[in-house]
């Protein structure tokens, strides 16, 4: 029995010993940091929410979609072809000839020709140009181009010309100078003014109206009780 007990209290001395020279770091609590508690709670609170947006995002997404398709607005490119042929409304062309004079050319539509970018085509033309002693002249057509690097305005069709001074001429065709202010046609003309009547199969406008010549066989009807030089 006393060979037991010794044997007993040196099997208990020995645990305590081992007890004692376990290393301090394996009995010691860990420590929680208040920089990763705070992130914890966060993500606690972040976690659900950003949950919850994405099954909103993705109820709706056919709907946002849907309506993206609706009103949304496409750029389209414009073909070099329809490029030359854009047609512009009420077109306004105003200039100044060699001798500073004013000119305008109006149109109800203006297309670029397919043949020449530089040369207009032209639907109701009307020219208007001052004189330099003020006196107006205007010319219309129901046809017309107008080449933007010549000057040069071609009229087809109804070609009606007025001077403000009472004498307008009707003929088919005409090609004006707007710089110089010249103006001829091949086809047959008839006319009026103060004077009285004429026909001609052709004529030239010198100087925006100051001098009209009628070429190719001519008929005059002059006006009575003209004053004597008229």
């Amino acid at each position: 029995m006393t060979i037991n007990a010794d044997l007993n209290r040196e099997s208990d001395a020995k645990a305590k010993v081992r007890r004692q020279s376990l290393p301090f770091s394996t009995r010691r609590t860990p420590k929680v940091s208040r920089a990763y508690g705070r992130f914890v709670g966060i993500m606690r609170i972040l976690l659900p929410t950003v949950a919850t947006a994405l099954i909103i995002l993705v109820a709706l997404w056919p709907q946002l979609t849907d309506q993206q398709r609706r009103y949304s607005i496409t750029p389209s490119k414009i073909a070099s072809d329809a490029a030359k042929t854009l047609t512009m409304i009420n077109g306004v062309y105003t200039g100044i000839d060699d001798r500073r004079r004013p000119y305008t050319l109006t149109a109800e539509t203006v297309n670029l020709s397919n043949n020449d970018l530089s040369e207009v085509i032209l639907k109701s033309p009307k020219a208007d140009l001052l004189t330099e002693n003020g006196s107006w002249v205007a010319v219309t057509a129901r046809d017309g181009t107008y080449d933007r690097d010549k000057k040069i305005l071609t009229l087809r069709g109804a070609v009606n010309l007025f001077h403000d001074s009472g004498y307008e001429f009707r003929t088919e065709a005409a090609v004006i100078d707007m710089m110089a202010g010249d103006a001829y046609g091949t086809d047959p003309v008839e006319g009026q003014g103060p004077f009285g009547n004429i026909k001609s199969h052709g004529f030239v406008v010198r100087n925006r109206g100051e001098r009209v010549e009628f070429t190719g066989k001519a008929t005059l009807i002059l006006y009575p009780n003209q004053a004597p030089g008229q």
